[in-house]
Order: structure tokens, then C-alpha cells, then sequence
């Protein structure tokens, strides 16, 4: 029997795919204008230049002008991002950057928000917003606190093209995993009393929770019920003294849930700072990590006595260096000096005052000193 040839379906069928990607990098940098009131003495057309720094392997800066950058802006603040690198003539440097003014909380003001287009800054390197507030109007509003006010710039660099080879379409899709869950069902749990097995007592209030879970999450609890003493935890309740009962709510929440619960901005601080207490006393690392970063972030003239002598008690060392930081301007260690919570500061923490002084006298010796040598 002579052999067919050329019949359809001898072949199997080729199917590719491929794409054509235009990636990009971002990055964003935050500028705190200090003593705003000081930086209108340079005129029109003159900028003040941030610290430089990185996004996509290059060197920014932004220029800041308090009186406008050109003469018919005179009455706004005008904000530009300027490329440091030098680039060859053939290589672009395309890129987008969006311009927000800072409210007291650190979100966007929306109507002192603005995005450029792209630009190409290896033909021009400097590219910004003119206008970005009218510095009257910026006076009169709350964004202005304590003579200071924060922008931020996101800056978005589009890189070249480039073709990769991508599963065909006409293959089965891929099975979707949702993200873990965990949390939530162990905040089920917490919130059910399903198996319940020890009740805390906290001011007038009792909470219900279990021994299992508050064991693994602190070694505090691990020792307090499982440990030699275990026998001093099996009463009704167990009371929980020095703390109110919305923070030992709140750190159960995070217990369970490793999250804290939703709370109005202006309770996120003075929370923190009971959570930080909290989380140092039942050695939640995590716990103690988050409050700190929450309060690094709400550093001001009022709150900074406050937060650096909890830092200074619970040894927050970061939390510690970002207040001195703020203390090491003289503008702002005269107004703190000025209020209750300084006194109250000398006296719970005596040994921060060295620290204080550190952060003053020693920058300023060594400007005497580098100067004696120089002369």
C-alpha cells in the first residue's frame, strides 16, 4: 500500500505570542521647607537646591523659588526637578514628574497637585510647576505649620523598549491564587469567642481571647501562661493595670490580625504612643517597629519632648535620633524649650539633655575647629 503524504493535521500547529514593553523606574523625594517665612528674602528668579538624590541610576535635585522663578510668578512658589548627570548627545532621558504640595498628615492637597508631561531632560534639564501655590494663600491655610511645609515629587523615568516572548493566548489561562488570608480568620475568631479560654480586665471592660494565639505572638504571654507561673493565670480574669482599654483593644487586633484597626488621624499619635508602651511590654517587635515609624512621621514642635522621652525609655534608637535631628535646629529646640513638655522632658529623662547638647555643640566646635585649621 503506497504512503499518504500532505494530509491536514500531519503538522501540529504553531502558536506564539510576544510583547513589546515599555518599562519605566519610580522614585520620589520629599522637600521640608524650615523657616519658610526666612527663605522669602531671596528674590525673584533665585532658587534654593535640595540635597541631591537617586531614582532610575541618576542624580536629581529640586530647585526651589520662594518668589516665583519668573518675574510674572512673582507672588507663588515655583518648584522644578533638575537632572545633575551629565548626558551624551545621543542619549535621552525621558521623564514625568508630579508635584504635590503636603497637607499636616502627609497626603496630597488636591488642588496643589500637578503632573508634567514627559520630557526629554538630557535637552533640557530642568523641568518643573510654576505656580505650584500662591504664597498668600499658603499663609492663610493649615498646611503651613510651626513656619514649615512639605512637598514631594515623584519622579517616573521611561526606559527603552525592549520584546519579550509571552505564553500564547490560545494556552489555558493560569490558575488566579488569591492572596493568604490568615488574618482574616484568625479576626473571625477573635471576634466570634469560639474557643475562647482566658478574659483580661482592663479599666470597667473585659476582653475574651485565647491562650494559643496570644502565647505565639508574644513571649511575654507564652511565659505568663505556659510557663512556671501559669497556675496565677487560670483566674476569671486577669487584670490588666496602666492601660485603657481602647489600646488593649487595638493590640489585640494587631495580635490576631497583624494589622492595627482603622482610627481618625488625629487619634493615629497619641494611639501610637500607648501601642508603642504596649508593644515594648509584651515583646511585639513588629508592633513596636510600626508605632515608631507612625510617630517619626508626626515629629513637630509639639510632640517631639513627648515622643523622644518615650524613645529614650523604651530604647527606640531610631525613633530617638530622628527627634534629636529635629531638635538639632535651633529654630525648632527654641520653641520646644519653650513648652511644658521640655520640662517634663528634663525631668523623667536627664540624660537626653546630653544627648541635646551633643547634637548642638559638637557640630559647632568642629565648625571652629575645621575653621582654626584653615586659617
Amino acid at each position: 500500500m503506497a504512503a499518504s503524504s500532505g494530509v491536514a493535521g500531519d503538522d501540529p500547529i504553531s502558536r506564539s505570542a510576544s510583547s513589546i514593553v515599555a518599562s519605566a523606574v519610580s522614585g520620589s523625594h520629599l522637600l521640608k521647607i524650615v523657616g519658610y517665612s526666612r527663605t522669602k528674602e531671596v528674590p525673584n528668579g533665585k532658587q534654593i537646591r535640595s540635597f541631591p538624590f537617586r531614582v532610575g541610576g541618576r542624580t536629581w535635585h529640586l530647585d526651589y523659588f520662594p518668589n516665583g522663578a519668573m518675574p510674572e510668578d512673582i507672588d507663588f512658589i515655583s518648584l522644578y526637578l533638575t537632572l545633575d548627570d551629565t548626558v551624551a548627545k545621543d542619549k535621552a532621558v525621558k521623564a514625568q514628574a508630579k508635584f504635590s504640595l503636603l497637607d499636616q498628615h502627609g497626603k496630597p492637597v488636591p488642588t496643589h497637585n500637578f503632573t508634567t508631561q514627559i520630557r526629554d531632560f538630557a535637552v533640557c534639564k530642568g523641568w518643573g510647576i510654576k505656580r505650584l501655590i500662591k504664597r498668600e494663600e499658603l499663609e492663610k491655610s493649615e498646611h503651613l505649620k510651626d513656619d514649615s511645609f512639605t512637598v514631594k515629587v515623584d519622579v517616573t523615568i521611561l526606559s527603552d523598549f525592549h520584546v519579550q516572548e509571552t505564553p500564547s493566548i490560545l494556552e489555558p489561562p493560569s490558575i488566579s491564587v488569591p492572596p493568604p488570608d490568615m488574618q482574616r480568620h484568625f479576626g473571625d475568631l477573635l471576634s466570634s469567642k469560639v474557643g475562647i479560654d482566658v478574659k483580661f480586665r482592663v479599666g470597667q471592660e473585659t476582653f475574651s481571647a485565647h491562650r494559643l494565639v496570644l502565647a505565639a505572638r508574644s513571649p511575654v504571654f507564652r511565659a505568663e501562661f505556659f510557663g512556671p507561673m501559669k497556675e496565677g493565670t487560670m483566674r476569671e480574669a486577669i487584670q490588666i493595670d496602666d492601660m485603657e482599654a481602647e489600646v488593649f483593644k487595638a493590640l489585640l487586633t494587631f495580635m490576631y490580625t497583624d494589622a492595627l484597626p482603622d482610627m481618625d488621624q488625629g487619634e493615629e499619635c497619641a494611639m501610637a504612643q500607648h501601642l508603642l508602651v504596649a508593644a515594648d511590654r509584651y515583646d511585639l517587635g513588629r508592633l513596636k517597629l510600626i508605632c515608631q515609624d507612625k510617630l517619626s512621621s508626626g515629629i513637630d514642635t509639639s510632640s517631639v519632648a513627648t515622643i523622644l522621652a518615650l524613645a529614650d525609655q523604651h530604647h527606640c534608637h531610631e525613633l530617638k535620633a530622628a527627634c534629636l535631628k529635629f531638635l538639632s535646629s535651633p529654630a525648632n529646640l527654641d520653641v520646644v524649650m519653650e513648652s511644658e513638655g521640655f520640662e517634663l522632658l528634663t525631668k523623667s529623662c536627664p540624660g537626653v539633655m546630653k544627648d541635646i547638647l551633643r547634637s548642638h555643640v559638637a557640630p559647632s566646635l568642629l565648625g571652629k575647629t575645621k575653621s582654626r585649621a584653615s586659617a
